[in-house]
């Protein structure tokens, strides 16, 4: 046995919006959304359900066969726009999860965060012997930052609501977690994000009128022209020397587990690593959830029976800033 993930669970809130009513809020035709963007519907969260209250509920669902008291550490990986602003929701999460012993902190790196989270727990295990459960639990909320009226950004449509978890243990009968690979480049750190309510410009009536606490892109054709020659490129590179670090290569894959994007992005991945879309799993029922969807995709694959033992699996990110990040899990698929 290895460090690897025992449990996945997956919340999502039943609100709904389709492509159809996606395609009268952007402008965009609803077969463009479906055909381009990969996107016949999401899940929306409405106001009674917070990015925390998400990844409790699939946090519960994780740990629904343990003694919450036997989890040592709890870590969220999910999306920054939570709850409050400059508030931790891991103690949140701790405390409703009834996981008392366990101490609660918080991982952020936008959309890439689930493969580096894993690393993070794997390693934490590794070295340390009275850590024996980890739980790696996520929430998002993101489709609430989106603002249709910004042509710079309502392209984000994407943007999904959900919870996310995955239990790691230091004996697990499931899977094993092998090896990372991270790839950072700083360059794109100015290009996405919410302009207002941190303290560069901290929130007011004016940044309020002006729509300033939405997701925004700053020049969306410059960032284009600087991403497209290197995405997809980062994105094999990082899945590559994870499965080189590994002992494998991409033919050996199984099953590659990616965040939500266009298409033709999602294509092109595939193609670069020479795999089929039945080697993949494709959120075009979910849209993008921000650091979740590699573990929700990992969630179904284990829903429908898609890893047997001794395949390989990778999950793969990118997030704003811009890092890409890759992570080898072995499947074992034992019983108890």
């Amino acid at each position: 046995m290895g460090i690897g993930i025992e449990t996945t669970g997956a919340f999502f809130p039943p609100g709904i919006e389709t492509a159809s009513e996606l395609a009268l809020k952007t402008g965009i035709p609803e077969q463009v959304i479906i055909e381009k963007f990969g996107l016949f519907q999401k899940h929306v969260a409405d106001e009674s359900m917070q990015a925390s209250d998400l990844a409790v509920a699939a946090g519960s669902q994780a740990i629904k066969h343990y003694d919450p008291q036997s989890i040592d550490v709890v870590i969220y990986f999910g999306s920054p726009h939570k709850d409050y602003y400059v508030w931790s929701s891991a103690p949140k999460i701790q405390h409703e999860l009834g996981a008392k012993n366990a101490y609660a902190f918080e991982m952020m790196n936008v959309s890439s965060c689930f493969p580096i989270a894993l690393k993070v727990a794997k390693d934490m295990i590794a070295s340390d012997q009275s850590i024996q459960n980890i739980l790696l639990v996520g929430g998002c909320k993101e489709s609430q930052i989106v603002d249709y009226s910004n042509p710079r950004s309502r392209f984000m449509f994407n943007f999904a609501d959900g919870g996310a978890a995955a239990l790691i243990t230091r004996d697990s009968f499931q899977s094993e977690i092998l090896e990372s690979a991270i790839l950072t480049d700083g360059s794109f750190h100015d290009d996405v994000r919410v302009p207002a309510g941190g303290s560069k410009h901290f929130a007011c009536a004016e940044t309020v009128e002006k729509h300033l606490h939405y997701i925004d892109v700053k020049d969306p054709l410059s960032m284009k022209e600087r991403l497209d020659p290197v995405s997809i490129s980062n994105f094999d590179h990082v899945i590559r020397k994870a499965l080189h670090k590994s002992g494998y290569t991409p033919q050996d894959i199984k099953l590659l587990l990616p965040l939500h994007t266009k298409r033709s992005m999602f294509k092109e991945l595939l193609q670069s690593l020479g795999l089929s879309e039945e080697k993949a799993i494709y959120l075009d029922h979910h849209g993008h959830m921000s650091a979740l969807d590699p573990c929700i995709g990992l969630h179904f694959a284990k829903e429908q029976g898609l890893l047997n033992p001794g395949d390989i699996a990778v999950v793969v990110s990118a997030g704003t800033g811009y890092t890409w990040a890759a992570t080898v899990v072995k499947w074992k698929g034992e019983k108890k």
